[in-house]
């Protein structure tokens, strides 16, 4: 099981694994060594057999509101091409193992998801946020493209193409409420109740079929690029895989029995 030094995480009897950015007086502000730490940690949860799901959260009053000022941006200015381009794929490299992680993983949006934050949030496969949540994908404020970590890739897909023009041009603070109603967030909660709605939906997910659900993560992570035609294929191809496998007859037994199943 990873031991990370500069985030906490937690693995519960359930298969539930808790990421929890700790960095409040910040508002879990990321520095190149959180950076360094969550991409190489993303990549090694795949191969944890006990994950389930994953939560991702912060601690205190914020979510994540991105790159630290004194820690990352600062020091850009020092660096040559080599060296930025070199952090810019470790951005990226960081939001392709969270799509790549074959696990659900719900973004437990307790306050302000801004810059990099917001594409953390956005990357995951369900976002519950607080009524005090923001969500601002802020990169044109500071003078770089709103084509950041995949933003460009991901948010035409969850919120539209015109809204994702408007957000990532723009750079304005989604509160709460509007991220709802434009389908960035699933859900709104009360502020103490994040938390326990996260953990909740994690669950759940973490009682299904481990092997369905990483394969329709998979195909929503592919099929995008794909023709209509290709696409039917990959899932035709996809469909008989899954019903090869020991979850799909457990679930047939299960319900000629009248019971819940229980998954491989």
């Amino acid at each position: 099981m990873i031991a990370p030094k500069t985030f906490r995480f937690a693995l519960a009897d359930d298969g539930v694994g808790t990421i929890t950015l700790d960095r409040p007086e910040s508002l879990n502000s990321l520095t190149f060594e959180v950076y360094r730490e969550l991409t190489d940690a993303l990549r090694a949860l795949g191969g944890e057999e006990r994950l389930r799901a994953l939560v991702i959260t912060g601690e205190g009053r914020g979510f994540c509101s991105g790159g630290s000022v004194h820690d990352i941006i600062g020091p850009l200015f020092a660096m040559d091409a080599a060296e930025r381009m070199a952090f810019t794929r470790m951005t990226g490299e960081l939001i392709g193992n969270l799509r790549e992680l074959d696990r659900p993983v719900v973004a437990a949006l307790n306050g302000v998801a801004a810059g990099a934050g917001a594409v953390i949030a956005l990357a995951c496969d369900f976002r519950i946020a607080s009524e005090r949540a923001k969500i601002a994908f802020l990169f044109v404020k500071v003078g770089l493209a709103g084509a950041d970590m995949g933003a460009a890739w991901l948010l035409p897909q969850v919120i539209g193409l015109a809204r994702a023009t408007e957000l990532l041009m723009l750079g304005d603070p989604v509160p709460a409420d509007e991220a709802l109603r434009i389908g960035l967030v699933h859900r709104v909660v009360a502020p103490e109740r994040v938390q326990e709605e996260a953990q909740a939906l994690a669950s759940r997910l973490a009682r299904g079929p481990r092997f369905a659900l990483g394969m329709t993560k998979r195909m929503l992570n592919s099929e995008p690029t794909m023709a209509l035609r290709d696409a039917l294929e990959a899932e035709a191809q996809a469909q008989q895989i899954c019903m090869a496998h020991p979850d799909f007859r457990a679930a047939y037994e299960a319900f000629v029995a009248k019971r819940e199943p229980k998954f491989q």
